[in-house]
């Protein structure tokens, strides 16, 4: 296998962009740059290079269209729920189960991994801050801790694994050509060693935290959002018991009638769109539900294109690596950049199982360190495509430990800027948040790792 011009130009730019991030900076110029010069390189000519801009994203989008269209529908359904007051009901029972700091611990977070994985970590977030964060301080949780709890269950737990609306693991699977259901698959025994390991660590120093003689008193600058509602009305507790019935009948149908991938979330966004519905025509008259079905979804599409919009772009230069999507774009004579590389690193270079391993893990991490926990994705899944050509390595298991590390990184735990809205929700420094978070989901990811290495 000989590489060409353009081979090299494409490695060049996997590591203009790994250095980027490493800055900590966005990487969207250096994907466009590439994907124009391989534009160029293929065609010689500057006006098919422009175009392939274009084409390039309008692939790309077209690739994550049902992913924003999902998460957008279910930000618009908890916007409605959450101007009528129903949320506040729905979430009511589970203050009851916060007698002291333990309890308040496990409650906050596992409510908010199971609304992670229902509607986001972003609008959890603001669900869960409002609603049970002032019952777990009440608890005698230390409102640093209640944030953790958030972060780590979250953006961590539910956003690393994403089984319900399943829209990390469409963007993994699609980069490494996989399956959404051979990557979830596959990365169960690896998220729940990152997910176990992580959990009982930061309990350890939470516990140790509260031996020490003053530490309580962190909770004194918290002072608890306001969740004041409407007049809760017996149409409004009906959609309160209604919304979490759906949903949980959204999850045996899966069960029962095999549903995975598109089919699942399909039936998930079509479920959250009947709820606004509800909703909106139940507690408006008529005429005001008509625009404030608008308003709904404006809110909701509007979140999932700001998401979205670097990740589309992104997501475009990798793809470009694959055969498939290349010769969609470029035309007919093109190759698998990616294919090619793994050819030549297989004749040329030896690779075995471990350094393919760290290897992923360490990109995982830089790509994470942008923040977003999204944009890494297509870069780890095109990666395991690529040294699974190499080894004799699961490409499954090696795409899932990279979303696991990825998100986990970027997603919103150990990144300064990534955690904003948990620490602002809570009144408390970003940078302590964070820090708190460092040494469990260290040693989560190292152990993560080890069994990767292990099973893999």
């Amino acid at each position: 296998m000989i590489l060409t011009s353009m081979h090299y130009l494409y490695i060049v730019m996997v590591f203009i962009i790994l250095a980027i991030l490493l800055m900590k900076k966005d990487i969207v110029i250096p994907c466009i740059i590439g994907i124009f010069a391989i534009g160029y390189l293929y065609s010689g000519n500057i006006v098919f290079a422009i175009q392939t801009i274009y084409n390039t994203i309008i692939y790309a989008g077209n690739e994550f269209w049902g992913i924003i269209v999902i998460i957008s529908l279910v930000v618009s359904m908890s916007k409605a729920l959450q101007e009528i007051g129903a949320d506040v009901l729905i979430m009511s029972p589970i203050k009851k189960l916060m007698v002291n700091s333990t309890w308040a611990f496990f409650s906050i977070g596992l409510t908010m991994m199971i609304i992670s994985w229902l509607v986001w970590p972003s609008p959890a977030v603001a669900l869960v801050g409002a609603v049970l964060l002032p019952a777990a301080v009440n608890a005698g949780l230390p409102v640093i801790w209640a944030a953790v709890a958030m972060n780590l269950f979250g953006h961590g737990l539910a956003l690393s694994s994403d089984f319900f609306i399943q829209g990390a693991p469409a963007i993994t699977a699609k980069a490494a050509n996989i399956g959404v259901s051979e990557l979830m698959k596959a990365s169960l025994p690896l998220w729940l060693t990152m997910s176990v390991v992580t959990i009982t660590v930061a309990f350890i120093m939470l516990r140790r935290d509260m031996k020490k003689e003053g530490f309580i008193e962190n909770n004194s600058n918290y002072t608890p959002l306001s969740n004041d509602i409407k007049e809760t009305t017996k149409l409004i507790k009906f959609i309160s018991i209604v919304t979490p019935i759906a949903f949980v009948a959204d999850i045996l149908a899966m069960w029962k009638l095999n549903l995975r991938g598109g089919d699942a979330t399909a039936l998930v966004g079509g479920t959250a769109i009947i709820i606004m519905l509800l909703i909106t025509l139940t507690n408006y008259k008529f005429n005001d539900a008509l625009d404030k079905v608008v308003e709904y979804l404006k809110d909701g599409f509007g979140f999932g294109i700001k998401i979205f919009a670097p990740v589309i772009i992104i997501g475009g230069f990798f793809f470009l690596g694959n055969e498939g999507i290349a010769k969609n774009v470029l035309g007919e004579n093109a190759t698998g950049l990616l294919n090619d590389i793994s050819i030549f690193i297989s004749q040329n270079i030896s690779m075995s199982k471990i350094p393919a391993i760290i290897a992923q893990s360490s990109v995982a991490i830089i790509t994470g360190l942008d923040g977003s926990g999204f944009s890494g994705l297509p870069i780890v899944g095109s990666l395991a495509y690529t040294f699974s050509n190499v080894i004799s390595i699961s490409k499954e298991g090696l795409a899932a430990l990279g979303q696991i590390i990825t998100v986990w990184v970027g997603g919103g735990t150990i990144i300064p800027w990534a955690v904003i809205p948990v620490a602002a929700i809570c009144g408390i420094n970003a940078a302590d948040l964070a820090r708190k978070n460092f040494i469990p989901v260290l040693c989560g990811l190292g152990v993560t790792i080890i069994v990767a290495i292990i099973i893999l």
